[in-house]
C-alpha cells in the first residue's frame, strides 16, 4: 500500500525546520510532500536547498486548507494520503498502526491517531485529541477534549474505535475515497472542512476510525490563534455550512436553535469584552445567509443518513451541566 504524507504549508518555515525532520525520521519508505501555499517567508527556498529530495507542490496562490489540498492532491499518486499539518511532531511506531487498519479492514476509510499536546505531552491537544464525535445540534467534541477543558492522558483512549470525525491535523485517508467525496468544500478554507469531508464520508457508509496505537504531538494554532476573531469567524460559519450539508434532522427547527445559542455565545463575548469576537459571529452569520442556496443544493446532491448522535446538546452539558471528561457525558 502506498503512503503519501503530504503536509500544507504558509508561511512556515520555522515549523518545517522544528518538525520536518521528525517526519523523515520516522516515515522511512514513503513519499512526503510539502505543499506550499504561496509563502512569502522563503519556506521554498529553504526546502530547495536544506530538503532537495522533498517534493515541493508549489501553488500561485494560497488557497486554504480545504483548496490547498484539493489542488495538491490531484498531482500526488497514491494509496493513502496523510494530511499532516506542519506544527505536528511525529513519533517512531507512527505509521504501522494505521496502514495494518487499512491493509486488513477494506471497510475503513478514514483513521485518525492519538493527538497530544506538544507543549505539554502528558495532556491531550485540542484538535482531534482522542477522536471527534458531534451532538444533535451539529457542535463537534472529542475524547479527551470538551470545548477548552482538555484531559490528561492516562491511557484512557488507547483504544481502537470507531468515531464520527478525524481530525484534519493527521488525517489518514483512502485516495479512493477522498476523490468519491470530491474531496473538500473549497468555500470552507480553513476549519471544520475535515468534519464536513467525514460527515459526507459517513452519509456515503464509509467506517472513520481511531487508534491510540498511534501517537503525534500537535502545537495547534499555529495557523490562527484561538484568540484570533478570524478563528471565531471560520468556526462559526462553517459549523453552520456543514450542518445544514449534512443534517439529518428537521432542518429549519435545528438551524434556528443553533442560530439562537450562537446569539448567547456573541453576548457571552459582549460581556467578557471581546466585541471584535461578536462581529466575527455577525459576520460568519451573515456570509453563511448568503451561502445558503448553494448549501441547499449540495445537501440534495447526497444521501441524508440518519447517525447515532447519543449526546442532545455538547453545550448543555459542558456549560450547565459542568461536565469536562468525556467519560462522564453519559452517565447520568
Amino acid at each position: 500500500m502506498k503512503l503519501a504524507i503530504v503536509i500544507l504549508n504558509w508561511n512556515g518555515k520555522t515549523l518545517l525546520e522544528t518538525f520536518l525532520p521528525t517526519v523523515i525520521e520516522h516515515s522511512s519508505g514513503h513519499d512526503i510532500y510539502v505543499v506550499d501555499n504561496a509563502s512569502t517567508d522563503n519556506s521554498v527556498l529553504f526546502l530547495e536547498s536544506k530538503y532537495p529530495t522533498i517534493n515541493c507542490i508549489k501553488l500561485s496562490q494560497n488557497l486554504g486548507y480545504a483548496g490547498g489540498y484539493n489542488e495538491s492532491l490531484k498531482q500526488i499518486n497514491a494509496d493513502v494520503y496523510c494530511l499532516l499539518n506542519s506544527d505536528i511532531e511525529v513519533t517512531k511506531n507512527w505509521i504501522s498502526p494505521i496502514l495494518k487498519i487499512f491493509n486488513s479492514d477494506p471497510n475503513t476509510h478514514i483513521i485518525q491517531p492519538k493527538i497530544l499536546d506538544y507543549n505539554q505531552k502528558n495532556k491531550f491537544e485540542y484538535a482531534g485529541a482522542g477522536g471527534g464525535f458531534i451532538d444533535q445540534l451539529g457542535y463537534p467534541y472529542c475524547r479527551g477534549r470538551i470545548f477548552n477543558s482538555i484531559e490528561e492522558d492516562t491511557g484512557q483512549y488507547d483504544d481502537r474505535l470507531e468515531i464520527f470525525w478525524a481530525s484534519g491535523a493527521c488525517l489518514f485517508i483512502r485516495t479512493e475515497t477522498f476523490n468519491s467525496l470530491e474531496g473538500f468544500d473549497h468555500k470552507y478554507f480553513a476549519h471544520m472542512e475535515e468534519i464536513d469531508l467525514c460527515w459526507r464520508a459517513k452519509n456515503k457508509g464509509y467506517r472513520i476510525e481511531y487508534t491510540g496505537a498511534s501517537t503525534v504531538y500537535h502545537v495547534g494554532g499555529a495557523s490562527l490563534n484561538v484568540l484570533d476573531p478570524k478563528k471565531t469567524y471560520f468556526n462559526f460559519r462553517n459549523s453552520l455550512y456543514t450542518l445544514v450539508k449534512n443534517t439529518h434532522h428537521k432542518l429549519f427547527g435545528i438551524v434556528l436553535l443553533r442560530l439562537v445559542l450562537d446569539g448567547f455565545a456573541g453576548l457571552r463575548f459582549l460581556f467578557q469584552g471581546k466585541v471584535y469576537h461578536l462581529m466575527a459571529i455577525l459576520k460568519a452569520h451573515g456570509r453563511f445567509y448568503l451561502e445558503l442556496p448553494r448549501l441547499l443544493i449540495l445537501r440534495k446532491k447526497q444521501e441524508i443518513k440518519k447517525h447515532e448522535q447519543r449526546l442532545p446538546s455538547i453545550v448543555w452539558s459542558h456549560f450547565v451541566r459542568q461536565i469536562e471528561d468525556f467519560n462522564k457525558l453519559f452517565k447520568y
